[in-house]
């Protein structure tokens, strides 16, 4: 506890990290406070009770863990009928469409090697993408909480203009496009001048927003009438600590490969021969994609549900609009295992790796550069990557195997695993990762001063 008290003395002594991490605080309360800004047309306390009784209708209970989720990702902006109630997700949407249109797009496979430049025009065509995805999910999003959630047939008061007019769905997309692209530039900033991924932090001060209200909501449940009582809150809290200890050990688990440098000497007579050099390692992580695998599926698993419409008798269909249900957690899992292999092919390039080291004086003790090289990283790769996605999968699915036998409420659910928790397990280890650079710099600097004012001038 004193080293940990001491840390914070050194982050805060720390004139420049400090600065940052003030900014980056500064810019999260201004993303929560427009979040809790309804559109102009919508009267916000209506919303807030129609929601409400929307979601503990039982006829519309397939809906709401969908509901929650999407919620859960915006802070609860989406629920609210807010001006940013798209959020920083149809960034994400854009990023993802840019990146896989990179593997097939000539043009931007150039950008990708073009170093600073390159990466500035893509930026520049996510922002573009960026405002064409949110046309098009701003008037999907009117059209369900108007059809939905506060039908204007049923709930007047709620509206101030009538949700049919142009009066109400122009300003209103303008509106919500503007939202998302406010959020957008907020977190280039907090990227820019702040601490840690500012999308990522954004994303995760979402999810966060929606703990204390849904653990309070369990507990409520719990302690109250035909519940298991405090007992069961403390083991599901521990529980939950277990599944975050599990989640930072698959983020970080590595597979370290030897590498040996040689280096050349010019031996008596003019000739050449070879010494050994620095032993290095390549660590290939056992989750080398990290999250988007289950983001890349979680994009995906809203198109069964809308499969629905198509025939809404059918039982089996149904259940893909419940997060919870079998039939949706069983194809998000097997969707979780299909992209891990495939993000993990375009993102590690074990024919560069392999080229690099042959050219760098590098090699795998008893492995032929070359490749012989690269077929044994990616035998390597592909066994590790396996495991990796399993668990990746069980994480994703952990929600709907606790609810209902150890959580009673969806919103706490969500929490167990899922992307939520792995996002917000990323985002805090990238974070404290940059920050420890940070002081270990300031040391670092500090060190060789000390060193240079007790050298004696000659």
């Amino acid at each position: 506890m004193k080293e940990f008290i001491q840390t914070l003395k050194n982050i805060w002594n720390l004139k420049e990290l400090r600065e940052k991490i003030l900014y980056t605080l500064g810019m999260i309360l201004v993303y929560r406070f427009a979040s809790y800004i309804s559109l102009p047309a919508i009267n916000m306390a209506q919303v807030g009770s129609l929601l409400e009784q929307y979601q503990h209708n039982g006829g519309s209970k397939q809906g709401a863990g969908l509901l929650g989720l999407l919620s859960s990702f915006t802070g609860g902006a989406f629920s609210r009928a807010s001006i940013m109630a798209l959020g920083i997700m149809p960034y994400i949407s854009a990023s993802i469409i840019v990146q896989l249109m990179g593997m097939a797009v000539p043009y931007l496979q150039k950008l990708q090697k073009d170093g600073e430049s390159g990466r500035n025009t893509l930026n520049q065509i996510t922002r573009w993408l960026t405002i064409a995805v949110c046309l098009v999910q701003a008037p999907f999003y009117l059209g369900t909480i108007t059809s939905v959630f506060i039908p204007y047939a049923q709930f007047q008061s709620a509206y101030y203009v009538e949700p049919t007019s142009f009066m109400f769905w122009f300003p209103s997309v303008v509106i919500l496009v503007a939202g998302s692209l406010f959020a957008m530039w907020l977190g280039e900033k907090i990227t820019d001048k702040g601490i840690g991924n500012g999308i990522s932090i954004l994303i995760m001060v979402g999810i966060l927003a929606g703990f204390p209200g849904a653990f309070i909501q369990e507990v409520s449940t719990q302690t109250g009438k035909g519940g298991a009582g405090a007992i069961m809150i403390l083991i599901e809290v521990l529980l939950w600590i277990l599944v975050i200890l599990l989640a930072v050990v698959l983020s970080v688990a590595v597979r370290k490969i030897p590498i040996q440098y040689v280096s050349r000497a010019h031996a008596r007579g003019g000739g050449n021969r070879m010494s050994q050099g620095a032993r290095q390692w390549i660590p290939l992580k056992v989750n080398a994609a990290g999250v988007m695998p289950i983001i890349f599926a979680q994009a995906l698993m809203f198109v069964p549900g809308l499969l629905t419409k198509l025939d809404e008798t059918n039982t089996f269909l149904a259940g893909f609009k419940n997060v919870f249900s079998w039939q949706y957690n069983m194809l998000f899992a097997i969707l979780i295992v299909i992209f891990s292999f495939f993000y993990t092919a375009i993102t590690i390039p074990v024919n560069q790796i392999a080229d690099d080291l042959k050219r760098n004086g590098g090699l795998i003790p008893k492995v032929r550069p070359g490749k012989e090289t690269s077929d044994y990283l990616d035998d390597i790769l592909s066994k590790i990557t396996l495991p990796g996605a399993i668990f990746l999968s069980i994480f994703a699915i952990l929600p709907a195997l606790v609810r209902g036998s150890i959580v009673q409420t969806d919103g706490f659910a969500l929490f167990f695993g899922g992307t939520s928790l792995l996002i917000m397990v990323g985002v805090v280890l990238d974070t404290v990762q940059q920050i420890n650079t940070y002081l270990l710099n300031h040391h670092y600097d500090g060190l060789m001063q000390s060193k240079l004012s007790r050298t004696p001038n000659k």
